[in-house]
Protein backbone atom coordinates (compact mmCIF):
# COMPACT_ATOMS: atom_id res chain seq x y z
CA UNK A 1 0.00 0.00 0.00
CA UNK A 2 1.38 3.57 -0.76
CA UNK A 3 2.66 4.56 3.02
CA UNK A 4 1.21 8.65 2.58
CA UNK A 5 -1.83 7.44 1.39
CA UNK A 6 -1.98 5.19 4.23
CA UNK A 7 -0.93 7.76 6.90
CA UNK A 8 -3.44 10.68 4.99
CA UNK A 9 -6.27 8.34 5.30
CA UNK A 10 -6.02 7.61 9.07
CA UNK A 11 -4.98 11.11 9.81
CA UNK A 12 -8.69 12.23 8.26
CA UNK A 13 -10.51 9.86 10.08
CA UNK A 14 -8.78 9.23 13.72
CA UNK A 15 -9.35 11.65 16.14
CA UNK A 16 -6.62 14.32 16.30
CA UNK A 17 -5.39 15.67 20.21
CA UNK A 18 -7.23 19.21 19.22
CA UNK A 19 -11.18 18.42 18.62
CA UNK A 20 -11.05 21.43 16.85
CA UNK A 21 -9.32 19.94 13.97
CA UNK A 22 -11.88 17.04 13.09
CA UNK A 23 -14.56 20.05 13.26
CA UNK A 24 -13.04 22.40 11.10
CA UNK A 25 -11.90 19.05 8.71
CA UNK A 26 -15.56 18.37 9.09
CA UNK A 27 -16.77 21.88 7.60
CA UNK A 28 -14.27 21.87 5.12
CA UNK A 29 -15.49 18.74 3.79
CA UNK A 30 -19.15 20.40 4.02
CA UNK A 31 -17.29 23.50 2.39
CA UNK A 32 -16.27 21.18 -0.70
CA UNK A 33 -19.69 19.53 -0.56
CA UNK A 34 -22.01 22.18 -0.71
CA UNK A 35 -20.18 24.09 -3.54
CA UNK A 36 -19.79 20.81 -5.45
CA UNK A 37 -24.01 20.09 -4.88
CA UNK A 38 -24.84 23.92 -6.54
CA UNK A 39 -22.94 23.23 -9.52
CA UNK A 40 -24.75 20.27 -9.97
CA UNK A 41 -28.01 21.42 -9.20
CA UNK A 42 -27.43 24.83 -11.09
CA UNK A 43 -26.27 23.18 -14.16
CA UNK A 44 -29.11 20.85 -14.17
CA UNK A 45 -31.61 23.62 -14.00
CA UNK A 46 -29.95 24.84 -16.86
CA UNK A 47 -30.60 21.58 -18.74
CA UNK A 48 -33.90 21.90 -17.55
CA UNK A 49 -34.98 24.58 -19.60
CA UNK A 50 -33.05 24.28 -22.22
CA UNK A 51 -34.78 21.31 -22.88
CA UNK A 52 -38.11 22.45 -22.02
CA UNK A 53 -37.45 25.24 -24.36
CA UNK A 54 -36.56 22.77 -27.04
CA UNK A 55 -40.12 20.99 -26.52
CA UNK A 56 -41.60 24.06 -27.60
CA UNK A 57 -39.67 24.41 -30.37
CA UNK A 58 -39.58 21.06 -31.25
CA UNK A 59 -43.43 20.86 -31.91
CA UNK A 60 -43.43 23.81 -34.45
CA UNK A 61 -39.86 23.82 -35.93
CA UNK A 62 -39.13 21.03 -38.50
CA UNK A 63 -36.53 18.24 -38.08
CA UNK A 64 -34.36 19.52 -41.11
CA UNK A 65 -35.02 22.96 -42.62
CA UNK A 66 -33.57 23.85 -46.28
CA UNK A 67 -32.99 27.52 -47.07
CA UNK A 68 -31.52 29.69 -49.62
CA UNK A 69 -28.16 31.54 -48.68
CA UNK A 70 -28.55 34.79 -50.75
CA UNK A 71 -32.51 36.05 -51.31
CA UNK A 72 -35.45 35.10 -49.64
CA UNK A 73 -36.96 32.60 -52.00
CA UNK A 74 -36.26 30.49 -54.58
CA UNK A 75 -37.53 27.91 -56.40
CA UNK A 76 -37.52 24.15 -55.51
CA UNK A 77 -37.35 22.47 -58.71
CA UNK A 78 -34.24 20.71 -60.80
CA UNK A 79 -32.65 17.56 -60.68
CA UNK A 80 -30.87 18.15 -57.04
CA UNK A 81 -34.67 18.81 -55.45
CA UNK A 82 -35.58 15.92 -56.95
CA UNK A 83 -32.78 13.43 -55.41
CA UNK A 84 -33.03 15.24 -51.90
CA UNK A 85 -37.02 14.42 -52.12
CA UNK A 86 -36.65 10.44 -53.05
CA UNK A 87 -34.11 9.93 -50.45
CA UNK A 88 -35.57 6.83 -48.41
CA UNK A 89 -35.00 9.10 -45.14
CA UNK A 90 -37.38 11.49 -45.82
CA UNK A 91 -40.78 10.86 -44.62
CA UNK A 92 -42.57 14.64 -45.00
CA UNK A 93 -41.49 17.04 -47.24
CA UNK A 94 -43.73 20.20 -46.99
CA UNK A 95 -42.83 23.82 -48.72
CA UNK A 96 -43.19 26.79 -47.10
CA UNK A 97 -43.46 30.53 -47.46
CA UNK A 98 -43.05 33.15 -44.72
CA UNK A 99 -43.13 36.90 -45.22
CA UNK A 100 -43.88 40.16 -43.39
CA UNK A 101 -47.10 41.77 -43.81
CA UNK A 102 -50.09 43.76 -41.86
CA UNK A 103 -52.99 42.68 -40.51
CA UNK A 104 -56.08 44.61 -39.55
CA UNK A 105 -59.00 43.18 -37.40
CA UNK A 106 -62.22 46.21 -37.22
CA UNK A 107 -60.11 49.73 -35.78
CA UNK A 108 -56.87 47.42 -34.55
CA UNK A 109 -53.87 47.08 -36.65
CA UNK A 110 -50.36 45.08 -36.13
CA UNK A 111 -47.32 43.68 -38.08
CA UNK A 112 -47.46 39.94 -38.54
CA UNK A 113 -45.30 37.09 -40.41
CA UNK A 114 -47.82 35.21 -42.74
CA UNK A 115 -47.16 31.62 -42.83
CA UNK A 116 -47.82 29.20 -46.01
CA UNK A 117 -47.79 25.90 -45.29
CA UNK A 118 -48.88 22.45 -47.66
CA UNK A 119 -52.11 20.75 -46.50
CA UNK A 120 -49.42 18.40 -44.88
CA UNK A 121 -48.40 20.43 -42.63
CA UNK A 122 -49.86 17.98 -39.25
CA UNK A 123 -47.99 15.50 -40.18
CA UNK A 124 -44.61 17.85 -40.26
CA UNK A 125 -44.82 19.20 -37.22
CA UNK A 126 -47.05 18.38 -33.63
CA UNK A 127 -49.02 21.27 -34.16
CA UNK A 128 -52.38 19.82 -32.76
CA UNK A 129 -50.63 20.06 -29.37
CA UNK A 130 -50.39 23.47 -29.34
CA UNK A 131 -53.96 24.12 -30.70
CA UNK A 132 -56.21 25.90 -28.68
CA UNK A 133 -60.13 26.44 -29.21
CA UNK A 134 -62.97 24.42 -30.22
CA UNK A 135 -61.92 24.36 -33.96
CA UNK A 136 -59.21 22.50 -35.97
CA UNK A 137 -56.41 22.81 -38.08
CA UNK A 138 -57.90 23.79 -41.22
CA UNK A 139 -55.93 26.00 -44.06
CA UNK A 140 -58.36 26.87 -46.76
CA UNK A 141 -61.63 24.83 -48.15
CA UNK A 142 -63.61 25.39 -51.33
CA UNK A 143 -64.95 29.39 -50.38
CA UNK A 144 -62.54 31.09 -48.24
CA UNK A 145 -59.09 30.59 -46.53
CA UNK A 146 -58.23 30.27 -42.43
CA UNK A 147 -55.46 31.75 -40.43
CA UNK A 148 -54.41 30.21 -37.12
CA UNK A 149 -52.85 33.21 -35.11
CA UNK A 150 -50.42 32.93 -32.47
CA UNK A 151 -52.29 33.65 -29.23
CA UNK A 152 -50.64 37.21 -28.34
CA UNK A 153 -51.03 38.58 -31.67
CA UNK A 154 -54.55 37.69 -31.04
CA UNK A 155 -54.70 39.30 -27.52
CA UNK A 156 -53.02 42.71 -29.43
CA UNK A 157 -55.91 42.55 -32.20
CA UNK A 158 -58.31 41.88 -29.85
CA UNK A 159 -60.11 39.00 -32.20
CA UNK A 160 -60.76 36.53 -29.75
CA UNK A 161 -60.23 32.97 -30.64
CA UNK A 162 -63.52 32.72 -33.03
CA UNK A 163 -63.25 36.14 -34.63
CA UNK A 164 -66.79 36.50 -37.06
CA UNK A 165 -64.99 39.63 -38.86
CA UNK A 166 -62.73 38.65 -41.37
CA UNK A 167 -59.07 39.14 -40.73
CA UNK A 168 -57.72 42.19 -43.57
CA UNK A 169 -54.14 41.34 -44.28
CA UNK A 170 -52.03 43.94 -46.57
CA UNK A 171 -49.05 43.15 -48.54
CA UNK A 172 -46.82 45.75 -51.13
CA UNK A 173 -46.94 44.55 -54.54
CA UNK A 174 -43.22 43.21 -55.54
CA UNK A 175 -41.39 45.01 -58.72
CA UNK A 176 -44.00 48.13 -58.48
CA UNK A 177 -43.59 51.95 -57.63
CA UNK A 178 -45.69 53.46 -54.64
CA UNK A 179 -48.13 55.75 -55.84
CA UNK A 180 -48.04 58.74 -53.34
CA UNK A 181 -51.43 60.10 -55.04
CA UNK A 182 -53.44 56.71 -54.19
CA UNK A 183 -51.20 54.32 -51.75
CA UNK A 184 -53.85 51.54 -51.19
CA UNK A 185 -53.06 50.56 -54.98
CA UNK A 186 -49.60 49.55 -54.57
CA UNK A 187 -50.47 46.98 -51.99
CA UNK A 188 -52.06 43.45 -52.05
CA UNK A 189 -55.20 43.05 -49.94
CA UNK A 190 -56.88 39.53 -48.75
CA UNK A 191 -58.66 38.28 -46.08
CA UNK A 192 -58.56 35.20 -43.88
CA UNK A 193 -61.40 33.72 -41.56
CA UNK A 194 -61.28 31.95 -38.25
CA UNK A 195 -60.86 28.39 -37.96
CA UNK A 196 -62.47 28.73 -34.02
CA UNK A 197 -58.18 27.53 -33.26
CA UNK A 198 -55.39 29.55 -32.04
CA UNK A 199 -51.95 28.45 -31.27
CA UNK A 200 -49.70 28.36 -28.33
CA UNK A 201 -46.45 27.79 -28.11
CA UNK A 202 -45.05 29.43 -25.14
CA UNK A 203 -42.22 31.44 -27.05
CA UNK A 204 -42.81 35.09 -28.23
CA UNK A 205 -41.16 34.83 -31.72
CA UNK A 206 -44.04 32.43 -32.62
CA UNK A 207 -47.00 33.74 -30.33
CA UNK A 208 -46.72 37.65 -30.96
CA UNK A 209 -45.98 37.58 -34.87
CA UNK A 210 -46.67 34.23 -36.90
CA UNK A 211 -50.12 33.49 -38.58
CA UNK A 212 -50.63 30.20 -40.44
CA UNK A 213 -52.41 29.67 -43.38
CA UNK A 214 -52.28 27.83 -46.81
CA UNK A 215 -49.41 28.12 -49.21
CA UNK A 216 -51.43 29.16 -52.29
CA UNK A 217 -52.84 32.25 -49.98
CA UNK A 218 -49.69 33.33 -49.31
CA UNK A 219 -48.34 33.08 -52.74
CA UNK A 220 -50.92 35.01 -53.97
CA UNK A 221 -50.77 37.41 -51.43
CA UNK A 222 -47.17 38.24 -52.20
CA UNK A 223 -47.38 37.64 -56.12
CA UNK A 224 -45.19 34.07 -56.29
CA UNK A 225 -45.41 31.05 -58.54
CA UNK A 226 -44.03 28.72 -57.36
CA UNK A 227 -41.32 30.21 -55.04
CA UNK A 228 -41.00 28.86 -51.49
CA UNK A 229 -39.05 30.19 -48.87
CA UNK A 230 -37.84 27.12 -47.02
CA UNK A 231 -38.47 23.30 -47.53
CA UNK A 232 -39.47 21.59 -44.42
CA UNK A 233 -38.73 18.16 -43.92
CA UNK A 234 -39.28 15.08 -41.21
CA UNK A 235 -37.48 12.26 -40.94
CA UNK A 236 -38.22 7.82 -40.83
CA UNK A 237 -37.66 7.46 -37.21
CA UNK A 238 -35.03 5.70 -38.26
CA UNK A 239 -33.11 8.36 -39.66
CA UNK A 240 -29.87 10.05 -38.29
CA UNK A 241 -30.30 13.97 -38.63
CA UNK A 242 -27.08 14.65 -39.00
CA UNK A 243 -25.97 12.23 -41.67
CA UNK A 244 -29.47 12.94 -43.51
CA UNK A 245 -28.74 16.52 -43.21
CA UNK A 246 -24.70 16.16 -44.15
CA UNK A 247 -26.61 14.34 -47.23
CA UNK A 248 -28.98 17.18 -48.26
CA UNK A 249 -25.77 19.45 -47.93
CA UNK A 250 -23.71 17.88 -50.15
CA UNK A 251 -26.19 17.33 -53.03
CA UNK A 252 -27.35 20.86 -52.96
CA UNK A 253 -23.84 22.70 -52.75
CA UNK A 254 -23.05 25.73 -50.64
CA UNK A 255 -26.26 27.49 -52.46
CA UNK A 256 -28.35 26.46 -49.97
CA UNK A 257 -27.99 25.67 -46.05
CA UNK A 258 -29.49 23.09 -44.42
CA UNK A 259 -30.61 23.54 -40.27
CA UNK A 260 -31.64 21.07 -37.68
CA UNK A 261 -33.67 22.47 -34.94
CA UNK A 262 -30.75 23.51 -32.69
CA UNK A 263 -29.20 25.82 -35.79
CA UNK A 264 -33.06 27.15 -36.28
CA UNK A 265 -33.13 28.50 -32.64
CA UNK A 266 -29.36 29.36 -32.86
CA UNK A 267 -29.65 32.37 -30.91
CA UNK A 268 -31.83 30.95 -28.23
CA UNK A 269 -30.16 28.23 -27.32
CA UNK A 270 -26.61 30.09 -27.56
CA UNK A 271 -27.65 32.16 -25.09
CA UNK A 272 -28.82 29.85 -22.59
CA UNK A 273 -25.55 27.94 -23.06
CA UNK A 274 -23.53 31.46 -22.62
CA UNK A 275 -25.93 31.44 -19.22
CA UNK A 276 -24.89 28.39 -18.39
CA UNK A 277 -20.92 29.08 -18.48
CA UNK A 278 -21.49 32.40 -16.99
CA UNK A 279 -22.90 30.12 -14.00
CA UNK A 280 -20.34 27.32 -13.97
CA UNK A 281 -17.35 29.95 -13.71
CA UNK A 282 -18.70 31.81 -10.43
CA UNK A 283 -19.53 28.58 -8.77
CA UNK A 284 -16.07 27.52 -9.88
CA UNK A 285 -14.89 30.56 -7.94
CA UNK A 286 -16.97 30.15 -4.87
CA UNK A 287 -15.61 26.52 -4.96
CA UNK A 288 -11.98 27.65 -4.88
CA UNK A 289 -13.11 29.95 -1.78
CA UNK A 290 -14.30 27.23 -0.35
CA UNK A 291 -11.02 25.36 -0.45
CA UNK A 292 -9.05 27.68 1.81
CA UNK A 293 -10.95 26.01 4.87
CA UNK A 294 -9.17 23.25 3.57
CA UNK A 295 -5.81 24.80 3.91
CA UNK A 296 -6.36 26.11 7.73
CA UNK A 297 -7.32 22.56 8.25
CA UNK A 298 -3.74 21.28 6.78
CA UNK A 299 -2.08 23.71 8.60
CA UNK A 300 -3.66 22.85 12.29
CA UNK A 301 -3.06 19.09 11.27
CA UNK A 302 0.33 19.78 10.17
CA UNK A 303 1.00 21.38 13.90
CA UNK A 304 -0.75 18.63 15.88
CA UNK A 305 1.59 16.08 14.20
CA UNK A 306 4.90 17.86 14.95
CA UNK A 307 5.81 14.27 16.84
CA UNK A 308 4.78 11.96 14.12
CA UNK A 309 6.83 13.64 11.45
CA UNK A 310 9.58 13.32 14.26
CA UNK A 311 8.88 9.47 14.41
CA UNK A 312 8.86 9.37 10.33
CA UNK A 313 12.07 11.25 9.77
CA UNK A 314 13.68 8.92 12.50
CA UNK A 315 12.39 5.67 10.13
CA UNK A 316 14.41 7.40 7.56
CA UNK A 317 11.18 9.23 5.57
CA UNK A 318 12.53 12.74 3.34
CA UNK A 319 10.34 16.00 3.63
CA UNK A 320 8.71 14.50 0.26
CA UNK A 321 7.32 11.82 1.96
CA UNK A 322 6.25 13.75 4.59
CA UNK A 323 4.52 16.57 2.18
CA UNK A 324 3.07 14.24 0.32
CA UNK A 325 1.15 12.60 3.35
CA UNK A 326 -0.49 15.85 3.78
CA UNK A 327 -1.13 16.36 0.15
CA UNK A 328 -3.00 13.18 0.06
CA UNK A 329 -4.80 14.79 3.18
CA UNK A 330 -6.31 18.06 1.45
CA UNK A 331 -6.58 15.32 -1.69
CA UNK A 332 -8.98 13.25 0.25
CA UNK A 333 -11.13 16.33 1.64
CA UNK A 334 -11.98 16.72 -1.78
CA UNK A 335 -12.67 13.72 -2.83
CA UNK A 336 -15.01 12.81 -0.24
CA UNK A 337 -16.59 16.54 -0.55
CA UNK A 338 -16.72 15.73 -4.14
CA UNK A 339 -18.70 12.61 -3.96
CA UNK A 340 -20.75 13.90 -1.10
CA UNK A 341 -21.69 16.64 -3.07
CA UNK A 342 -22.54 14.98 -6.02
CA UNK A 343 -24.67 12.36 -4.37
CA UNK A 344 -26.66 15.27 -2.27
CA UNK A 345 -26.65 17.33 -5.49
CA UNK A 346 -28.66 13.97 -7.49
CA UNK A 347 -30.83 13.57 -4.73
CA UNK A 348 -31.98 16.92 -4.44
CA UNK A 349 -32.72 16.75 -8.09
CA UNK A 350 -34.14 13.67 -8.04
CA UNK A 351 -36.90 14.92 -5.67
CA UNK A 352 -37.26 18.32 -7.49
CA UNK A 353 -37.88 16.12 -10.56
CA UNK A 354 -40.31 14.35 -8.72
CA UNK A 355 -42.21 16.38 -5.95
CA UNK A 356 -41.08 19.89 -7.64
CA UNK A 357 -40.43 21.26 -3.55
CA UNK A 358 -38.72 24.35 -5.55
CA UNK A 359 -41.43 26.63 -7.34
CA UNK A 360 -41.18 29.34 -9.76
CA UNK A 361 -44.29 31.67 -7.70
CA UNK A 362 -47.74 31.53 -6.99
CA UNK A 363 -50.52 32.13 -9.43
CA UNK A 364 -49.91 29.77 -12.04
CA UNK A 365 -48.42 32.47 -14.65
CA UNK A 366 -46.02 30.68 -15.55
CA UNK A 367 -45.19 27.79 -18.09
CA UNK A 368 -44.55 24.91 -15.18
CA UNK A 369 -45.18 25.13 -11.55
CA UNK A 370 -41.58 23.98 -10.73
CA UNK A 371 -38.13 24.52 -11.48
CA UNK A 372 -37.37 21.89 -14.56
CA UNK A 373 -34.13 19.92 -13.72
CA UNK A 374 -32.51 17.78 -16.48
CA UNK A 375 -29.41 15.88 -14.99
CA UNK A 376 -26.61 14.82 -17.80
CA UNK A 377 -24.20 12.29 -17.37
CA UNK A 378 -21.01 14.95 -18.89
CA UNK A 379 -22.41 17.64 -16.47
CA UNK A 380 -21.91 15.40 -13.33
CA UNK A 381 -18.40 13.98 -14.66
CA UNK A 382 -17.50 17.89 -15.67
CA UNK A 383 -17.92 18.81 -11.99
CA UNK A 384 -16.48 15.86 -10.17
CA UNK A 385 -13.19 16.66 -12.59
CA UNK A 386 -13.98 20.25 -11.82
CA UNK A 387 -13.66 20.02 -7.94
CA UNK A 388 -10.66 17.06 -8.06
CA UNK A 389 -8.98 19.58 -9.99
CA UNK A 390 -9.53 22.88 -8.30
CA UNK A 391 -9.04 21.17 -4.66
CA UNK A 392 -6.09 19.04 -5.59
CA UNK A 393 -4.30 22.43 -6.83
CA UNK A 394 -5.46 24.65 -4.11
CA UNK A 395 -3.84 22.32 -1.73
CA UNK A 396 -0.90 21.96 -3.56
CA UNK A 397 1.22 24.62 -2.70
CA UNK A 398 0.15 25.50 0.85
CA UNK A 399 1.35 22.19 1.68
CA UNK A 400 4.76 22.28 0.30
CA UNK A 401 5.38 25.94 2.28
CA UNK A 402 3.48 24.61 5.28
CA UNK A 403 5.69 21.32 5.89
CA UNK A 404 9.31 23.92 4.89
CA UNK A 405 7.74 26.31 7.67
CA UNK A 406 6.09 24.40 10.01
CA UNK A 407 8.23 21.55 9.91
CA UNK A 408 11.81 22.89 10.56
CA UNK A 409 14.64 20.25 11.61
Amino acid sequence: MNLPFYIARRYLFSKKKHNAINVISGISVCGVALATLALVCTLSVFNGFQDMVAGFFTAFDPELKITVREGKVFSPGGSAFEEVRALPEIEVWTETLEENAMVQYKDRQAMAVIKGVDENFEQLTSIDSLLYGTGKFILHDEAVDYGILGVELISELGTGIQFVDPLQVYAPKRNVRVNMANPSASFNRDYLFSPGAVFIVNQQKYDANYILTSLDFARRLFNYDTEVSAIELKLKPDASPDAVQKKISRILGNGFSVQNRYEQQADVFRIMEIEKLISYLFLTFILAISCFNVIGSLSMLILDKREDVDTLRNLGADDRLIARVFLFEGRLISVFGALAGILSGLLLCFLQQRFGIITLGAGGSFVVDAYPVSVHFTDVLLVFITVIAVGFLSVWYPVHYLTRRLLKR
